[in-house]
């Protein structure tokens, strides 16, 4: 390392934490929600607190067990102590998103030293997906960040010179990591570890880790942590388990059934899109990490780089995909590069050149593309909202050049870690502007604006429909549930349970409408339109591009 590029002092460590900290949490409370995840799981949590019934999940009062309980409750815990907001309901995703760079920094500087661990938390954070899911509603980040602990704290257990007491702790940390990603998304926390630890196993023609899992206090430390809520809520709710056990995980897992059925390379490009601006990394690091390290029996590169193999084609398997499915390899993936880097400085200081060198004309060709997003505009999303966005991308495209280009230099001038920086400062600015410049299409994926709309106006005890139709983000902003009519969807299990709660079909809704003394509706406009051809007697209160409000004249 160049005399320029010393070891960062601790003074600096720090100040580069709370600087990324602020960047990483204080944006969290701009976007409005977004259908579907973010309306969901804030709605989930808003009514834990409303009802008090923090065992059973609803969504929109009607009985939801797709998931565990573990992120609701820490949502509705923010919601208690903070109120209901954006960033509260946000709050979980970015806390453990923040958490999961710092694991990544200590599991590397524990491995490979502080140049290592400096690399892999940098790269995890401005790593596209990484940062993206980091500040969205959704459950990935949460379970995610719980597999990673789990995964590292067992390579720091299975370490050559890990002492006794290093083994015991390490080892606890990861039962109790898998216990809390159990009860973040279910048996997953179980399989993906299992499966990974099985292949390293083969793979190195070494079971000798098995002997230093401490099964026994292990699993008890597992058991006592994940099942108390699995167990009462299977005797509260006798449908829970099958539901929970087989449907979502196996006929998922197994079937088309989930609808988000994709072709078996679907995660490749997520994979290169997510890891942006790291792409050239990404290859030299996973081929670098397959050599076995010398006169060691276990081997942490390898390890993990298994971890990630299995994640990836894991998921790629299954018949159901999100592009959020993988994200647990990402904390993997940036500690090898970080890894790699730290190997590539030790050799050569300028071989940051290589990795800030393609991302100058990709960031380039997003420049000049960005304006080209207006060709995205719908009757849904009108092309004045794009075009508010044109901005945003522009700015976004900018950081990342300037990123790109400040990097080249410092790799230029042998300043490796400082080339780092800012490639890493780039990609985060990059994935911050396109999340906050997307809240410009918010008056069309937020029920927010026309919530606002009829604020105060919807007496408690009035009935409010949402007809062939149904907005996630409605009754969090509403404040109150909806009554479903003809659209069940992702509810159908539910419903089924509660057919009370339902109305099946227009014409019963008709019949509900002409009777009551006031009634509400948020319908779609070609809906608004059918039913007005019917003669349904209704006045509008308010509209968007997708919706439209109206109440019983």
């Amino acid at each position: 390392m160049n005399s320029r590029d010393q070891a960062l002092s601790a003074r600096t460590l720090l100040l580069i934490l709370a600087l990324f900290s602020v960047l990483w949490l204080g944006t969290i409370d701009y976007r409005k929600l977004i259908m579907p995840d973010e309306g969901r799981y804030a709605e989930i949590s808003r009514e834990m607190v409303a009802t008090g019934d923090w065992l059973t999940p609803r969504l929109n009062g009607i009985k939801y067990f797709e998931k565990p309980a573990l992120q609701y409750w820490a949502t509705a815990t923010a919601f208690t102590l903070f109120g209901e907001h954006q960033w509260t309901a946000r709050l979980w995703s970015a806390l453990t998103g923040l958490l999961g760079v710092l694991v990544t920094w200590f599991a590397a500087r524990r491995l490979w030293g502080e140049g290592a661990a400096l690399g892999g938390a940098s790269v995890l954070a401005s790593s596209l997906l990484y940062a993206f899911i980091g500040h969205v509603n959704t459950l990935d980040m949460g379970v995610s960040f719980f597999l990673s602990a789990g995964v590292f704290a067992f390579v720091l257990a299975q370490q050559d010179d890990a002492s006794p007491r290093e083994n015991r702790n390490y080892m606890l940390s990861a039962w109790l990591a898998v216990a809390l990603a159990m009860l973040s998304k279910g048996l997953i926390a179980l399989v993906l570890p299992g499966t990974t630890l099985l292949g390293y196993s083969l793979w190195q023609r070494d079971f000798s880790s098995w002997r230093r899992l401490h099964l026994i206090p292990g699993l008890a430390l597992f058991l006592i942590v994940a099942a108390p809520w699995f167990v009462a809520v299977s005797i509260a709710n006798p449908e829970f388990a099958h539901f929970f056990f087989i449907h979502e995980h196996f006929q998922r897992f197994l079937t088309k059934e989930a609808g988000r059925y994709q072709p078996i390379w679907y995660f490749l490009p997520i994979l290169l899109f997510g890891m942006a601006p790291w792409l050239v990394a990404l290859f030299s690091a996973s081929w670098s990490a397959v050599r076995r390290e010398p006169l060691q029996r276990f081997q942490p590169r390898r390890f993990l780089l298994l971890w990630i193999a299995v994640v990836f084609c894991f998921f790629s398997v299954s018949d159901s995909k999100l592009a959020s499915y993988i994200l647990p390899l990402f904390p993997a993936l940036a500690a090898l590069i970080g890894w790699h880097f730290e190997r590539l400085a030790g050799h050569d200081p300028r071989a940051l050149r290589r990795h800030a060198g393609p991302l100058i004309p990709l960031a380039l060709l997003c420049l000049v593309l960005s304006p080209q997003v207006v060709r995205l505009a719908s009757p849904e999303v009108p092309v004045v909202l794009y075009t508010a966005y044109v901005p945003w991308l522009v700015a976004a495209s900018t950081a990342l050049l300037a990123g790109a280009l400040a990097g080249f230099v410092f790799a230029g001038r042998r300043m490796p870690r400082a080339a780092l920086l800012c490639l890493a400062t780039g990609g985060l600015l990059f994935s911050q502007l396109v999340l906050l410049g997307h809240n410009s299409l918010a008056p069309a994926n937020s029920a927010y604006a026309i919530v606002q709309k009829i604020r105060g106006q919807v007496p408690p005890n009035v009935p409010f429909y949402s007809v062939n139709t149904y907005d996630q983000t409605l009754p969090f902003y509403l404040k109150r549930t909806v009554t479903m009519v003809g659209y069940k969807d992702e509810l159908s299990f539910g419903i089924s349970l509660e057919p009370q709660k339902f109305v099946p079909d227009l014409a019963r809704f008709a019949a509900l409408w002409r009777a009551a003394p006031a009634a509400w509706a948020l319908m779609t406009p070609a809906g608004y339109r059918q039913l007005l051809a019917q003669g349904l007697p209704m006045q509008i209160v308010a509209q968007d591009s997708r919706r439209v409000i109206v109440k019983k004249p």
